[in-house]
């Protein structure tokens, strides 16, 4: 039961993370990479920070606390400065597909570490999640704009940093808590980003947002910063990281049906198609037996 729920509160927080990538790229021709990042986790933080002093979080361990502010400069830094720069090459559909290799590319890491074995199981379930994902969207790959590629082979590289994340950080949430540990870890990563966005200056750029756009930026870093993570560390306290990053290819899906509104791209039989693929793949790689 703890496995399942954990599964699904990993669905919801990706469909959330699919949302904020169509967002992401509504926001992305007026606001460059860093400038974007600094919007979702400064707000995203000040949702968080409130609420953690109000339930009094178990924080992480101080010997804990050098190596989770380090993770949390490379995922909420590095990473999503990353995705955003991805983001501006792309579509938010494509962009969303080449997110969905996280699964596999975690499969990976945690079996290099030694943490997560593999499994025929597992591994048969992610792919037929991932091909589930490439049907969805298939349709729309041959619209994609001049130099799209770039943008893909940026968000694979991104998602190999959200790998080693997802792997390495669920046994100092476990020491601590779920929103301790989340919100820690973003405060460094929105520190960091600040420092350079106001280094470079390249927080200006903000004061000529319209309404639109801020209320674009709120729920960035409300729903795709605070909401999405925090159930995100949630899922990955009940089951394992391969499980939890599985649901990750229900993630262009969302994007895709959220861009259908903000820049009018078709839904198709393709998407339908591939949505039922999806869910069979998780299904598949999450209900495995338990040996012993």
């Amino acid at each position: 039961m703890t496995e399942t729920l954990g599964v699904l509160i990993a669905i919801v927080s990706s469909s959330l993370g699919g949302t904020a990538a169509a967002v992401t790229r509504y926001l992305v021709s007026d606001a460059d990479a860093v400038t974007l990042a600094i919007l979702r986790w400064s707000i995203g933080f000040a949702c968080l920070l409130p609420v953690a002093l109000l339930l009094r979080v178990r924080w992480p361990q101080r010997s804990d606390r050098l190596a989770v502010a380090t993770l949390g400069i490379a995922f909420f830094g590095l990473f999503f400065v990353l995705y955003n720069i991805a983001m501006s090459y792309t579509t938010a559909a494509r962009a969303a597909l080449a997110l969905s290799t996280l699964p596999l590319q975690t499969m990976v890491v945690g079996a290099l570490l030694r943490i997560e074995p593999l499994t025929w199981r597992k591994t048969i379930g992610v792919c037929i999640a991932i091909l589930g994902t490439t049907v969805a969207l298939a349709a729309g790959l041959a619209d994609a704009p001049p130099g799209a590629w770039r943008g893909e082979l940026i968000m694979a590289a991104a998602a190999l940093c959200m790998a080693f994340y997802t792997v390495w950080s669920r046994p100092f949430a476990q020491r601590s808590s779920a929103l301790g540990f989340l919100t820690f870890g973003m405060g460094a990563g929105a520190a960091a980003l600040i420092l350079v966005g106001v280094a470079t200056g390249r927080v200006a750029v903000l004061a000529n947002f319209d309404g639109a756009q801020w209320i674009a930026a709120i729920y960035l870093g409300v729903a795709g910063g605070a909401l999405a993570f925090i159930l995100w560390i949630m899922a990955l306290e009940r089951t394992t990281p391969t499980r939890v990053t599985n649901t990750m290819t229900v993630n262009p899906i969302a994007a895709a049906l959220l861009a259908t509104v903000l820049v009018g791209e078709p839904i198709t039989l393709n998407l339908v198609a591939g949505l039922v693929a999806v869910f069979a793949g998780i299904w598949i790689a999450t209900t495995e037996a338990k040996q012993g």
